[in-house]
């Protein structure tokens, strides 16, 4: 399994390199906000970002589980990359968020649920690569590690329901899937979610290939040492 998933690299690079070319023509040419103008392109980049975030998450609890399972090291790698491409993405949608907001709602952050459960994800796994930092070779702590990886998705439907779960409350508008969008605008939003799924296949393929090596060298080096 991690050979394919590595081997991928080889089509999704080009893939992932085609598909930002086409989302970031269709954000060209979509229509600007009447109300918000060229800053609510950013919008194009903020809502794409939110699906590679929990898939990553996702992909660290499944090589979590995998791990706990099998005790097999290719689990335990994709756990790590997941994680770690997921705070990629979770980082960009709380920096972009920031950047739209300030036009939009005349101030950079408010402590409402969506954007505090959202900031709360990001510590989550955060964390998670802080305790991986502290539990290379320790299985024990890699195995602690796979618990609090599974665990730490049990945030990801409160952050996605935030805004239900506040009673519309928050200042944060709902998920714009559901209340539609123009057509121009709704292009460009799924291109812009095929092509970040597609760089997030290519960084977790290239990823997992770079813990591989470093795997092998650590290895070499513990058998010629004396």
């Amino acid at each position: 399994m991690e050979e394919r998933v590595i081997g991928s690299t080889r089509v999704t690079g080009p893939l992932a390199i085609a598909a930002l070319g086409i989302w970031a023509a269709l954000v060209y040419l979509a229509p600007s906000d009447a109300a918000q103008g060229l800053i609510q392109k950013i919008f194009y980049v903020h809502v794409p970002t939110v699906a590679p975030t929990y898939l990553g998450f996702i992909l660290t609890a499944v090589g979590g589980l995998g791990f706990l399972a099998s005790r097999q090291e290719q689990w335990d790698r994709l756990a790590l990359s997941g994680a770690e491409v997921g705070v990629v993405f979770c980082t960009l949608i709380l920096v972009t968020g920031p950047i739209w907001a300030k036009p939009a709602w005349g101030v950079w952050w408010v402590w409402d649920l969506r954007l505090t459960s959202t900031l709360v994800l990001w510590f989550i796994y955060v964390a998670y690569l802080f305790l991986r930092a502290f539990a290379a070779g320790n299985d024990s702590a890699r195995t602690f590690a796979s618990i609090y990886g599974i665990a730490g998705t049990l945030c990801i439907p409160f952050v996605y329901y935030a805004v239900d779960l506040a009673g519309g409350s928050t200042l944060h508008p709902s998920n714009p899937a559901r209340e539609g969008l123009p057509p121009g605008m709704a292009r460009a939003i799924i291109a812009g979610l095929a092509a970040f799924l597609v760089v997030f296949a290519w960084l977790v393929a290239t990823r997992l290939g770079n813990a591989c090596l470093e795997a092998e060298i650590e290895e070499r080096d513990w058998e010629s040492a004396p």
